[in-house]
């Protein structure tokens, strides 16, 4: 599969009010396969309404996105899509979970098996099989919601604030996870997160998102995702450069957020 091409995107939405909202203004870019992008910016900038058109859950109003020079126009099994909270059947357990997407494609159950053990490994779950998926903690279950998006192998995984709901250590654990996969996997990964520190450590390019219209203000290509490959993740947040580019970044944040509450006053 190719690169994945947006050209143009706008979208409009109409409030309750009957007022006219530009969610998205002209967004162009383009991704090659095995980037992990990061977006990030203030709330209401257009980033997970962004997400949803790339996932197919959302038409554009105008222009459209590509993927290997197809037209994305809905849902489809080449992107795989990992969720805040990670919409797993609670009831089920983990390996039904994982196996969900084989079984409803009617896949060999030995096969499949087989596959939802290997990535059960790759994700830290080992042994865990059998639990049921209530019974897990947080990261647990986003761990789980990854091996459940991987194991169908698409070409393009979406994650909108997979992270955003754990505490601090969990999540400093998760971002390795999302590391390693992309490094043994080569897929390409887009993220949305309001964590700054978090989009400039899993971004190897970095978009900031600006609101109303929603637009990508400034792109930044980074090292840190390659450094924290083999690199601790918490000598990186040291990093001069990081600590420098973090605070460029939340004052262009601040000053945006600034700007939009002047509007709402």
């Amino acid at each position: 599969m190719s690169d994945l091409v947006s050209q143009k995107v706008n979208m409009i939405f109409k409030s309750l009010k009957g007022e006219t909202v530009h969610a998205l203004k002209d967004i162009s870019f383009s991704l090659k396969k095995g980037e992990l992008l990061t977006v990030l910016g203030p709330s209401g900038c257009g980033k997970t309404t962004l997400l949803n058109i790339a996932a197919g859950f959302l038409r554009p109003t105008s222009g459209s996105i590509n993927l290997g020079g197809k037209e994305i126009n809905g849902p489809g099994v080449e992107r795989g899509m990992v969720f805040q909270q990670g919409a797993l059947f609670e009831w089920l357990t983990v390996n039904e979970n994982v196996n969900f997407g084989l079984r409803m494609k009617k896949e060999d159950p030995v096969k499949t098996a087989k596959k939802v053990e290997e990535w059960l490994d790759i994700v830290g779950l080992k042994g865990f099989g059998n639990t049921p998926t209530y019974q897990l903690s947080g990261g647990m279950q986003q761990r789980v919601a990854l091996a459940r998006c991987l194991i169908n192998d698409p070409d393009l995984i979406l994650m909108d604030e997979p992270l955003g709901a754990l505490d601090a250590l969990t999540r400093e654990k998760m971002q390795s996870l999302v590391l390693k996969i992309w490094k043994e996997t080569g897929k390409t990964i887009i993220l949305i997160t309001h964590s700054v520190e978090e989009a400039l450590l899993l971004g190897e390019r970095l978009y900031v998102m600006a609101p109303r219209p929603g637009r990508i203000h400034k792109e930044y290509n980074l090292p840190f995702a390659k450094m924290g490959l083999n690199g601790d993740l918490r000598e990186i947040k040291n990093h001069k450069d990081f600590v420098s580019k973090r605070e460029e970044i939340l004052s262009m944040i601040w000053n945006m957020e600034e700007e939009i509450m002047g509007k709402d006053i």
